[in-house]
């Protein structure tokens, strides 16, 4: 039937077509509604699954970037902390310990991985503590992780290193003091992280829609034999190629999410502490406190000392880029 609206425009007037944007009968909203609305849910489904996936990598990244690493902190140990001699020594190698300690307790309270390594904290004796400390550690009685301990006893530690001259002045003592609240902080961060989830309604949501989706898949994109002449259907495969490629994708994002919402685990790509735990205090703490202090070449004239102006030599390959001119800048250009 044949909508008629010709009355109400019969005379321009103010806001004369806006009138009809309200029509339903005949109207474009009539027309698309179905359509608007499956866009709307298809644009909702794709927005919550990209931002759920956006969210665990950010937060991924953020646990990355704050494992404690001892780098900063063992350059201000060694350069501030005096003395060739065993006491010296002792002070350094102790401060660093118990920084690396600290960290292997936050650690084994969030990784599965270093938690199998030191499931008790006699395991952790072995390696970083003494009886004493031990019985100091267990003596504070306290409901929450107790792995800020160690940074105490650093704290307290570098204060008696101050009143025996070790530490030189109180800058040398503000700046230990310094490395360590940026390196309490990071632990404090990681243990943030793993007490902080994302919400559990978030994940379950995204899940639902994946499943659910795939599942309304199995049913509605079975193979129909065009040639049996359903209405509206001339063509189609038999191995359904874009359902295929849309589960990879799809579940794949899913998966990528449910593996970096944790990096602590014994997934292929989760962090490998243990081996960042020998590194700290291995390669990198005791190394630069004890074996590298005070330990230097012998300072001497380098080779273009008397050179006003030299040139750093090119290797064959890469000779060509000697000849290659600076770049100024782009208005030079």
């Amino acid at each position: 039937m044949t909508v008629s609206y010709s009355l109400e425009v019969a005379n321009a007037r103010f806001h004369g077509f806006s009138r009809l944007l309200f029509r339903w009968k005949g109207s474009i909203y009539k027309l698309m509604y179905k359509e608007f609305l499956v866009f709307c849910a298809v644009y909702l489904f794709f927005s919550v699954f990209y931002f759920y996936v956006n969210q665990a990598f950010t937060r991924w990244w953020g646990q990355y970037t704050s494992f404690p690493l001892p780098d900063n902190l063992m350059m201000v140990v060694s350069g501030n902390v005096h003395g060739v001699d065993d006491r010296g020594r002792l002070l350094r190698r102790t401060l660093m310990r118990y920084a690396n300690l600290s960290s292997v307790l936050i650690l084994r309270s969030i990784s599965t991985r270093v938690r199998k390594r030191f499931p008790t904290l006699e395991h952790v004796v072995e390696a970083f503590m003494t009886t004493h400390e031990l019985k100091n550690f267990e003596s504070l009685h306290s409901d929450f992780n107790k792995y800020w301990m160690p940074l105490t006893w650093f704290s307290n530690l570098a204060a008696q290193a101050r009143q025996e001259g070790r530490v030189r002045d109180d800058i040398a003592l503000r700046l230990l003091m310094d490395e360590l609240n940026n390196y309490r902080a990071k632990c404090s961060l990681l243990f943030h992280y793993d007490w902080i989830s994302i919400p559990l309604v978030y994940t379950q949501v995204v899940t639902i829609a994946i499943y659910s989706f795939f599942a309304f898949c199995v049913i509605g994109r079975q193979f129909l034999n065009p040639e049996k002449g359903y209405s509206g259907h001339r063509f189609d495969m038999y191995v359904p190629v874009f359902t295929l490629l849309q589960f990879f994708f799809y579940t794949g994002w899913l998966k990528v999410g449910e593996l970096i919402i944790n990096p602590f685990g014994e997934d292929d790509d989760d962090f490998e502490t243990n081996q960042l735990i020998d590194r700290n205090i291995q390669q990198v703490s005791m190394l630069a406190v004890d074996d590298m202090y005070q330990n230097l070449a012998p300072v001497v004239k380098d080779k273009h000392w008397k050179n006003g102006l030299f040139s750093v030599p090119y290797t064959q390959s890469t000779a060509a880029e000697a000849f290659r001119p600076a770049f100024k800048g782009s208005t030079f250009d």
